[in-house]
């Protein structure tokens, strides 16, 4: 099979969908890789160590499109990318088609079979190909809120850790899955005051055996949630539902009960942000205020530390998209049920329930196509 890996060109992605370990092993296993030429430059990775590793390198993204047979990516194709895509195409990356109308029509009109990393999903629960980014997505959400918390970017001016006879910043998280116990931690290490907030009781019960004394539990529901926001100088977002658009728990009117100069940090702006107020910002404009409080809600963070992040993404991704190039799509999906769970858009049609309601678009189960 021909694996193309396009250089990323949503703004201020840095990461690559492989490395040259990666391309290594796709090589020795028969397959042909494509690489656009400086696609792993942001990731400090050259050309020279991909034609070492036995990958072709393409001069632009049309030969990597044109070649390819299955394109591997970290974000979902962009506009400039749509006019590229082939029925006859598999596409492997994060898509997140429940935030975006558009984006999802155009996949459906492109015919292209589109396998979303972060809907393939283990039996237990877990979300093997979105873990890795939510966990950097997680401790960054502390690091960019403790920076937009000083006074010069419109912040409280307030030290996360606080120091002797200054109390330390308090940090309310929202959600208690990989985003929500990474930031916890995170912030508990640099010394705030940490609220960590969910709906499962079992999980709740788990965190507060393991989190450090300074991260408190709480059960959530509208009441607790207010309460926490008006005593708040941080608040992370990191709610989940897979495949799905976020529930928005923050709502506009909430924050004229917050201190003026909080900051809310929506790790969840993938799926739609758990703010009402939220909307997609950029690493290089990546805040703003509504009514006096700060909102960070950059789309790709994990792309602001891209060598860290590329090599955390691929070491998950790697061993389904092998699985996707020595069986073709529709064997891999039936012999794995995780990888089958992955399947949003083939043939024209939405084939994960999640997408096709937030759209009220027709469902078609992924086993029609098997």
């Amino acid at each position: 099979m021909k694996i193309g890996i396009p250089k990323e060109i949503k703004p201020d992605e840095n990461r690559v969908a492989l490395v040259p370990a990666g391309a290594a092993a796709l090589v020795a296993a028969g397959h042909a890789v494509w690489v656009e030429t400086g696609a792993g430059l942001g990731s400090g990775i050259s050309d020279a160590q991909y034609v070492q590793a036995g990958a072709n390198i393409a001069a632009d993204a049309d030969a990597v499109w044109q070649a390819a047979d299955l394109i591997v990516k970290v974000k979902e194709p962009i506009r400039a990318e749509w006019p590229r895509m082939r029925a006859d195409q598999t596409i492997f990356t994060y898509f997140h088609f429940a935030a975006d109308r558009e984006l999802t029509l155009a996949h459906l009109a492109s015919g292209a079979t589109c396998i979303a990393y972060e809907t393939v999903q283990l039996p237990r629960g877990d979300l093997p190909l979105l873990t890795p980014m939510s966990e950097v997505a997680g401790r960054m959400a502390v690091q960019e809120g403790a920076k937009y918390l000083e006074k010069q970017y419109g912040g409280r001016g307030v030290l996360l850790g606080g120091v002797p006879g200054v109390a330390p910043a308090h940090v309310v998280v929202l959600g208690a899955g990989t985003v929500g116990s990474n930031a916890a931690r995170m912030a508990a290490g640099l010394g705030a005051t940490v609220t960590l907030l969910d709906v499962s009781l079992e999980r709740l019960r788990h965190l507060g055996e393991v989190m450090p004394a300074n991260v408190q539990t709480l059960y959530s529901n509208r009441l607790n949630l207010l309460e926490q926001l008006a005593s708040a100088d941080l608040v992370i977002g990191g709610v989940l539902i897979p495949g799905a658009t976020a529930p928005k728990l923050i709502l506009r009117a909430d924050l004229k009960t917050m201190r003026e100069g909080a900051v809310i940090v929506d790790v969840a702006v993938d799926q739609g942000g758990c703010t009402e107020t939220t909307h997609p910002t950029t690493h290089q404009d990546p805040v703003y205020t509504v009514d006096g409080i700060v909102h960070y809600a950059v789309a790709n963070m994990p792309g602001g530390v891209p060598r860290t992040s590329t090599f955390a993404l691929t070491n998950a991704t790697f061993p389904y998209v092998l699985q996707l190039a020595n069986k073709g799509w529709q064997q891999a999906l039936r012999d794995s049920a995780p990888l089958r769970q992955g399947l949003n858009i083939v043939e024209g049609k939405i084939s994960y329930k999640a997408v096709a309601n937030a759209f009220g678009l027709a469902y078609v189960p992924p086993e029609s196509f098997l």
